[in-house]
């Protein structure tokens, strides 16, 4: 939470129009920051920053059209909200889901497509928002994973792939950045109750022959918390890591999954 008298933080939220990617920003305008989004639906994006500007005001949320996996749409993002807001604080780095399938039925667009959205993203919105935070000699970078990084998902090949390739990332970035002031994370879910899980429990259940909603309770019934979570608990996560006060946690990876994968570190 900002001081009263203190200058306002600013975030950047990459993807953060809907789902993960928004409670994440509404989370942070709760904690006293200004949040910069970002959407590839023009529309969509409008609506989305009237829905954050309900939670802390108008003047505390700005919106870009971009697509994360452009490299000149991250590159534009990050440096408009330097320019606008004079500082950069924090990133969450976010992106939609890679194309689902096994290794059979994605093709080498697939693959390219996936590399562009999950890892190259997140180097490219890292590399373009480090500069600023070592200027202000605080950083936060969060970036939404997925329960893949400890454990496979049957027919999610490409996440299965790139999603750990992004905890490489997370480990290596934090030793560097630490020195600087800033930490480095991974908040990786399990089944939230977002658009994307939702198509997933769809697709799954055309595949079998079933209903949605039978493949949802048994999803549920694999979880001990016995729901899918909701986007806001992953939304609070996110906040925490961004605070002041998480300064001495970086180059981890932190499951908000309601008991679903009971690995060790």
């Amino acid at each position: 939470m900002a001081e009263d008298n203190a200058p306002r933080r600013s975030a950047v939220v990459m993807a953060g129009t809907r789902g993960l990617g928004q409670a994440a920003a509404a989370e942070l305008l709760r904690g006293g920051y200004r949040v910069t989004v970002c959407g590839r639906d023009g529309a969509r994006l409008e609506e989305a920053v009237a829905e954050l500007g309900e939670v802390a005001g108008a003047e505390a949320v700005t919106g870009e059209r971009a697509d994360v996996s452009a490299a000149e749409d991250v590159e534009r993002l990050v440096e408009g909200a330097v320019a606008h807001y004079g500082r950069l604080d924090t990133l969450v780095v976010n992106a939609g889901g890679p194309p689902p399938g096994d290794f059979a039925d994605v093709g080498m667009e697939d693959w390219d497509t996936a590399y562009a959205l999950t890892l190259r993203s997140a180097v490219t919105a890292i590399r373009a928002a480090v500069p600023a935070m070592r200027e202000g000699g605080f950083g936060r970078i969060v970036i939404i994973g997925s329960s893949s990084v400890r454990r496979p998902i049957g027919g999610l090949v490409l996440s299965n792939v790139f999603r750990p390739a992004l905890t490489g990332l997370v480990k290596s970035l934090a030793v560097d950045l630490a020195p600087e002031g800033i930490t480095v994370n991974m908040v990786s879910p399990g089944r939230i109750d977002t658009e994307r899980v939702q198509t997933l429990d769809a697709r799954k259940a055309e595949r079998q022959g079933t209903a949605a909603e039978e493949v949802r309770r048994a999803s549920e019934s694999a979880i001990p918390a016995g729901r899918y979570g909701r986007p806001e608990e992953l939304g609070a996560m996110v906040g925490f890591l961004a605070e002041e006060r998480a300064s001495y946690v970086t180059g981890q990876s932190l499951l908000v999954d309601g008991g679903l994968v009971p690995t060790l570190p």
